[in-house]
C-alpha cells in the first residue's frame, strides 16, 4: 500500500528550528520527486521545496535560505530542515510525491497527510 506519513511538526519560538520528515512505502521511492507543501488558514496551498529523483532541489523564495531539503533513499525519507521560523510559517505541511521531476503546480500523484508547525511565542 502506498504511504506517505509527515512528522515532526509542532509548537516552536520565532527564530526556532524544526526537522520534518515524510518517509515513503509501497512505490519506488528513489525514482519520485518528493515536494513539500503548505497550507494555513484561509491560504492557498503553497508550494515549498522539491527534490527530484536525480537530488536537484529547488525552494520558493519566500523560504530561500532558510530551509533544506534533503533525501535519503536507503530510508526512503525526505527531510526537510527548517531554521529561523518565523510566525508566518504557521501552516500544515504536507510532502507529496511524483515521478522524477519536480513540478511547481502541485501535480503530484501521492500525499500525505500532512503535519501541523505553529511558530509563536
Amino acid at each position: 500500500q502506498l504511504q506517505l506519513v509527515e512528522s515532526g511538526g509542532g509548537l516552536v519560538q520565532p527564530g526556532g528550528s524544526l526537522r520534518l520528515s515524510c518517509a515513503a512505502s509501497g512505490f519506488s521511492f528513489d525514482a519520485y520527486a518528493i515536494g513539500w507543501f503548505r497550507q494555513a488558514p484561509g491560504k492557498e496551498r503553497e508550494g515549498i521545496s522539491c527534490i527530484s529523483s536525480s537530488g536537484g532541489t529547488n525552494y520558493a523564495d519566500s523560504v530561500k535560505g532558510r530551509l533544506t531539503i534533503s533525501r535519503d533513499n536507503a530510508k526512503n525519507t525526505v527531510y526537510l530542515q527548517m531554521n529561523s521560523l518565523r510566525p508566518e510559517d504557521t501552516a500544515i505541511y504536507y510532502c507529496a510525491a511524483r515521478a522524477f521531476y519536480c513540478q511547481a503546480s502541485g501535480d503530484y500523484d501521492y500525499w500525505g497527510q500532512g503535519t501541523q508547525v505553529t511558530v509563536s511565542s
